[in-house]
């Protein structure tokens, strides 16, 4: 353990002595920050895996906050295991190469034009958010088949700007795109967990509705602020059309496996948004597809290699995450923090209540690598700051604090999806602070005019 590692356990263990001492007296609200800090500490300090610091919070909370047999049961939540079947369902989608010959597919459509190929590889990580719910496993699907199309179209020519278009849309791009669906990426299960416990009818169509149309409008502005900074070379169209080509023909035809996946993963999809018509939640509709994977007739693989694709750490650190969330509601630490917030602001316009609470996000998000801890603490401090103004709807600033807290636009410590892109390579701290800068405005913006336009508009 290194000696910044040993500090940072240090400060956790003098901190957990000095609040829990039976010979120090301190309020239910002290110590649950208290224990906010510590687990963010060791989250955020790497001291431990992500898993065992995971364990650590479950004994903590155990001890101090619930019965052990309450902290079990989080794991026992629908959101924890619509978390491992997606899981299940994305691996089968990526190892029966389905997933691959889609990529290639919607890049084909860019018939060679080098601005096209920018646009469809972002419409390529939109749609690749309904079927793989990691955004990890996303960045790293897609940048390995731009890498190798833009490694050959350097032996024709120059292709940087091209090059930094495709890389830094990926960084910036992935983690918005899982945003789109309820299964989109671990964040973004959480945040629907969360807000349909306080939302009446927020289902997997009302959230696609909800979250699709911002998307692609924020989409759409990007790959124009992309033409403008980074216009992108003329490249050789033939060339591209044959290196695709030849790509997609290495994949041969669509095996019997790809036809299988296909189905199972339509079939869940269809269920996912009928669920008003047949009651079953999306959390038992995505086991039931990852069953039919793993199934003899309708299988494409057997549990001991299905297995491996489920990220147990990561389910842990999950349930942690909702284990956290509710101690810091069901001891007033939430509304503590609220109360804060608003002296701060001390504010009485609602709108720079939100504009203040959505920079304080951004700015704050510059420090938290790890996007499903930071929303733990947000999204619940959004929640009780909306329910401060009763004239308005708290889902709706909730919403946008949880768009701002996804992306990181500016360095390259934000994310992993940041660090995997970076190391190809074709773009700079500098291109990524240059075109970022642009695209959080954007963002910003975009949040804006859907919490007062198209969300109060159409769903108020």
């Amino acid at each position: 353990m290194t000696k910044k590692k040993r500090l940072l356990v240090l400060c956790s263990v003098l901190l957990y002595i000095i609040t829990f001492s039976p010979f120090v007296e301190t309020s239910e609200v002290l110590r649950a920050v208290a224990c906010l800090i510590i687990i963010q500490v060791l989250w955020i300090g790497g001291v431990f895996p992500l898993a065992f610091s995971s364990l650590l919070l479950m004994l903590l909370l155990s001890v101090h906050f619930f019965t052990y047999e309450e902290t079990l049961s989080y794991f026992a939540s629908e959101i924890v295991w619509l978390l491992f079947s997606t899981f299940i369902l994305a691996g089968a989608f990526i190892e029966s190469g389905l997933a691959s010959r889609l990529s290639l597919k919607l890049l084909s459509l860019s018939k060679g034009s080098s601005r096209l190929l920018v646009f469809f590889s972002f419409v390529l990580m939109f749609i690749l958010s309904l079927f793989i719910p990691s955004n990890i496993g996303k960045a790293s699907l897609v940048s390995s088949v731009l890498d190798g199309i833009v490694r050959h179209l350097q032996t024709m020519g120059r292709v940087e700007r091209l090059a930094k278009s495709l890389f830094v849309g990926l960084t910036l791009i992935v983690p918005i795109s899982g945003a789109v669906v309820a299964t989109g990426a671990s964040s973004t299960l959480y945040a629907f967990g969360l807000l349909g416990e306080v939302t009446q009818g927020l289902d997997y169509v009302r959230w696609l509705l909800y979250m699709g149309p911002p998307i692609i409008l924020f989409l759409l502005l990007l790959f124009l602020l992309f033409l403008v900074v980074f216009p992108p070379e003329q490249i050789d169209g033939a060339e591209l059309e044959k290196v695709i080509g030849q790509k997609l023909h290495s994949l041969g035809q669509m095996s019997r496996s790809e036809w299988k996946v296909l189905a199972i993963l339509g079939l869940t999809v269809i269920l996912w948004m009928t669920g008003s018509l047949h009651g079953f939640s999306v959390s038992l509709v995505a086991l039931f597809g990852a069953i039919l994977t793993v199934l003899p007739v309708t299988g494409i693989w057997q549990w001991e290699t299905a297995k491996r694709k489920i990220g147990w750490d990561l389910l842990l650190f999950f349930a942690a995450t909702l284990m956290l969330s509710s101690m810091l509601i069901k001891t007033g630490a939430v509304k503590w923090f609220a109360v804060q917030l608003i002296e701060v602001l001390s504010m009485e316009s609602y709108f720079l209540v939100v504009l203040s609470l959505l920079l304080v996000t951004a700015l704050l998000r510059l420090f938290f690598v790890n996007v499903l801890g930071f929303l733990t603490i947000m999204l619940p401090v959004a929640l009780a700051i909306g329910e401060a103004f009763p004239s308005h709807d708290p889902l709706y600033l909730s919403m946008g604090v949880f768009l701002m807290g996804i992306p990181g636009f500016v360095l390259i410590t934000q994310s992993p999806i940041h660090l995997i892109s970076y190391e190809y390579g074709y773009f700079t701290k500098r291109d990524l602070l240059q075109l970022g800068s642009g695209a959080f405005v954007i963002w910003l913006l975009v949040v804006l005019a859907s919490m007062y336009g198209y969300w109060m508009v159409f769903y108020s």
